[in-house]
């Protein structure tokens, strides 16, 4: 079993980019398996809850903005299809930006229920003495004339953990802070000499990749996570919805336009001059019926009338519940059938 610290900005980082969603489920299963344990300070419970807000907020504004000035500057300076095809590539971004604000709090929401499930350890004073000491010695990771006090007080946490001799157990400390914690001058992997004591290539382990590290703990769960993250399921884009609803637009209006030509053709309904329409349901006036049967053969060569019916009701109704299902996605209300 591993024990392992993971420090703030791991988890922050890991709550930011919903691409890191396989290594958030390895880390809860292996904890429901037992086969890691976490190792957690009271000070990275604080510091994560004290940024939640934080990163919500900034990862929606920053996105926004980019975007905003992105299309800003192809509307001044973009031209012919390459503006347009841009300009929709922008939109598809824009419309799944709530989406990936969602990511984000869904992750911030599974961190907190895995702090709730483990032992969070109190900072006492023989901690906090240690982290002064530092500070006074000017030792990693207070060499960089910065406060690095709550940097201190997790490795002592961890130092002091680590020491434990228990059977079976092995410990880790994990970082995305390598300016702080890894060896200047030196691959980031390497511990700064000023903690390196408090590590060892088997029993304490000195990391800065988290997917590293559950690789060691369990290499074929973190491998098979990883491929199941290659084909998610994808949202579909904005331009293709609104394909979509074009499409399905066209085929319920060729649909019934089809009911009209057959009144039509039967006799049933006639066409009459625009002079003589009247409201009866059994007259269409002329103009009209032309420019239907002109807009009648842009569809049959648009889409070819093999993929123009006839339909069962069955499939009509399929069309009618795709179309409904997109335009209320897209924003209208349910049952928007007008064509």
């Amino acid at each position: 079993m591993f024990r392992i610290l993971v420090d703030t900005c791991v988890w922050l980082d890991l709550a930011k980019d919903y691409r890191q969603g396989p290594l958030l489920e390895a880390v809860e299963l292996l904890l429901d398996k037992g086969a890691i344990q976490l190792i957690l300070p009271r000070t990275i419970t604080d510091e994560f809850g004290a940024n939640k807000r934080r990163i919500v907020d900034e990862g929606r504004r920053s996105l926004s903005s980019a975007l905003k000035r992105a299309k800003d500057a192809i509307g001044r300076l973009g031209e012919g299809k390459g503006k347009r095809a841009a300009l929709a590539q922008l939109d598809d971004v824009d419309h799944r930006l709530p989406q990936l604000g969602e990511s984000v709090i869904d992750a911030i929401d599974r961190i907190d229920r895995l702090f709730a499930c483990s032992e969070v350890i109190e900072i006492n004073e023989g901690v906090l003495l240690e982290a002064a000491r530092r500070a006074v010695d000017k030792r990693a990771p207070f060499h960089r004339q910065r406060n690095g006090i709550s940097d201190a007080i997790l490795f002592e946490v961890y130092k002091g953990v680590a020491s434990q001799r228990v059977a079976g157990t092995r410990y880790a400390f994990i970082t995305h802070n390598t300016k702080d914690f890894s060896e200047p001058g030196g691959p980031t992997s390497v511990p700064h000499a000023d903690i390196a004591s408090a590590f060892s290539r088997i029993r304490s382990l000195y990391m800065t990749s988290l997917s590293e590290l559950l690789k060691r703990v369990n290499p074929h769960l973190v491998t098979d996570l990883m491929i199941d993250q290659e084909w998610p399921p994808e949202p579909r884009r904005l331009t293709e919805m609104l394909a979509a609803v074009a499409e399905l637009t066209d085929k319920v209006w060729y649909g019934r336009h089809g009911l009209l030509r057959e009144s039509v053709e039967s006799g049933r309904t006639k066409v009459v001059p625009r002079g003589q329409a009247t409201d009866d349901p059994n007259t269409v006036p002329r103009d009209i019926w032309l420019g239907a049967r002109k807009a009648a053969a842009q569809v049959e060569k648009r889409y070819g009338l093999e993929n123009l019916g006839p339909w069962d009701d069955f499939e009509w109704g399929m069309l009618s519940g795709k179309l409904s299902a997109l335009r209320w996605v897209l924003g209208d209300q349910w049952d928007m059938l007008d064509t």
